[in-house]
């Protein structure tokens, strides 16, 4: 299984399109916020992808009716997907590992900071793809590819 994660693309449609263009045949898409106008779009345009992509709203999606927080489960892992913000991720990750676990999840995907970010530390999987379009960490805009199989799990950031 492919999941495409992606976050922070800001009104950049271009971007979110060159993403799913490039993995059409992903098994899910993630935004995780402050680009939901830009999956609208996207999904209008491509809508053999909108029952494959989930949004959770970021700080700047005002007006969005999306949820804060989307959990997953697929292929015996569960996800934890969300923006970061009610987290304090630009300070720690203690807060949204806390929640994730709670809500029994070892594969937490978060944005906010548009900088990448990867772990793996005492089963739990952590990814952030960075921004989409503005990234603030002197790198490429970027997305997260995640692939789940038998084997394990494997995460991976990619320059858009």
């Amino acid at each position: 299984m492919r999941i495409i994660v992606m976050s922070d693309s800001h009104r950049n449609y271009f971007s979110v399109e060159k993403i799913v263009r490039r993995n059409l045949d992903a098994d899910f898409f993630i935004h995780l916020g402050d680009g939901e106008e830009d999956v609208d779009k996207v999904i209008v345009r491509y809508p053999e992808v909108a029952s494959r992509f989930i949004h959770v709203k970021g700080n700047c999606d005002s007006g969005s009716f999306s949820e804060n927080v989307c959990t997953l489960n697929l292929l015996g892992h569960k996800i934890f997907a969300t923006h970061g913000h009610l987290y304090g991720v630009n300070y720690s990750l203690e807060d949204i590992k806390k929640v994730a676990l709670a809500n029994e999840c070892d594969i937490i995907l978060y944005g906010h900071t548009h900088a990448r970010y990867e772990s793996y530390k005492d089963g739990i999987y952590i990814m952030n793809p960075g921004s989409a379009s503005c990234p603030r960490d002197g790198k490429a805009p970027s997305f997260g590819c995640i692939n789940i199989t038998d084997a394990g799990v494997l995460t991976n950031i990619v320059d858009v």
